[in-house]
């Protein structure tokens, strides 16, 4: 093995490791609900790599991610349902016309910044929920699309949980594959860039209108991705699942996981798939109210620094310990 091939395993050998232990769960655990809810966590994965990228590398916030969600579901599910299209080949449809919309509604939104672009996407969002809601010929509005087919190779069908979960993560992986070669990139430096200072990164010749739009595009590609995948695995799709709400818990997940890498788009995606199974078994109206505080939490906490909520925490505790110690100190009287 040559030295650049050492060099290359040894950099990304922490990655091998995460997708061998994903890949290889299906041979040890065989509980269909376990693997649904861990499959389901690599479309969830998928839709935080996009906001990650957007709003941990370019500093760009979007509350408008699960429109997009909803166009790759029912680009796929129409096209599979009334056309007969090849689920494959409907998923890379519906992917490619999430990205074109994206670019046509960046050009405009992304010329905007902080709270304007966050609601100008929240916006957006509402626009694709209400089109889905009102275009009933096209949709069946609020009773949803069923009988949507699985996904399947040649004669093999994938709509089993362990061939879900193997299909699904792998191509979460991919996606976190070209996520951190992203990042890594002229791209990825020409980001965050942008996202210190905009001015600065123009200064230095970085064309910044172009690359907002563009992650902007590979956010929305991801996501619709992901939302095609689900709708082959549940076979019916409804508006409810491509609200505001589902665009701000993702961008609460990947906040809570950290926006500086990769890995805190996987940690809080874990959070906020894995958190609201186990308040559906303490108690499941306790679950919108849990995540409420955690907003809170977050809003105060945050406040655009790229670390975890758990790391913020701590630095907020510790920083409270030593103002009460040097409170405590002063009060006492000199030797």
């Amino acid at each position: 093995m040559s030295a650049d091939a050492l060099v290359y395993l040894r950099r990304h050998a922490g990655f091998f490791v995460f997708a061998v232990l994903i890949m290889t769960i299906p041979a040890y655990l065989h509980d269909s609900y376990y693997l649904s809810i861990l499959a389901f966590m690599g479309t969830r994965f998928m839709m935080a790599l996009g906001v990650s990228l957007l709003l941990g590398l370019a500093g760009q916030i979007s509350l408008g991610q699960a429109a997009f969600v909803g166009i790759g579901a029912y680009g796929a599910a129409i096209l599979t349902t009334r056309l007969g299209f090849n689920p494959w080949l409907a998923m890379g449809l519906a992917a490619l016309l999430s990205a074109v919309i994206a670019g046509l509604v960046g050009v405009p939104t992304l010329k905007l910044r902080g709270y304007y672009l966050a609601m100008a996407t929240l916006g957006v969002n509402e626009i694709i929920y209400i089109l889905l809601v009102q275009l009933k010929s096209l949709t069946n509005g609020t009773d949803g699309i069923s009988g949507i087919p699985s996904l399947s190779i040649g004669s093999l069908d994938l709509g089993g949980p362990k061939a879900y979960h193997l299909i699904a993560w792998g191509v979460a992986l991919l996606m976190a594959a070209i996520a951190l070669n992203l990042s890594r990139s002229r791209v990825g430096r020409s980001l965050r860039a942008l996202r210190s200072s905009e001015p600065a990164a123009e200064s230095l010749g970085v064309d910044t209108s172009f690359r907002k739009v563009q992650v902007f595009m590979v956010a929305a590609a991801f996501a619709s991705i992901a939302g095609s995948f689900d709708a082959y695995y549940v076979h019916y799709i409804s508006p409810d699942g491509y609200t505001i709400t589902f665009s701000i818990i993702l961008v609460t997940g990947v906040i809570i996981g950290g926006l500086g890498t990769v890995w805190g788009a996987f940690w809080g995606t874990a959070a906020v798939v894995v958190l609201p199974e186990i308040l559906k078994r303490v108690n499941g109206d306790i679950t919108n109210l849990i995540f409420g505080i955690l907003l809170i939490a977050i809003m105060v906490l945050w406040q655009g620094r790229t670390r975890s909520l758990g790391r913020l925490v701590r630095t907020f505790l510790v920083n409270r310990r030593g103002r009460q110690g040097t409170t405590d100190g002063a009060g006492e009287p000199e030797a």
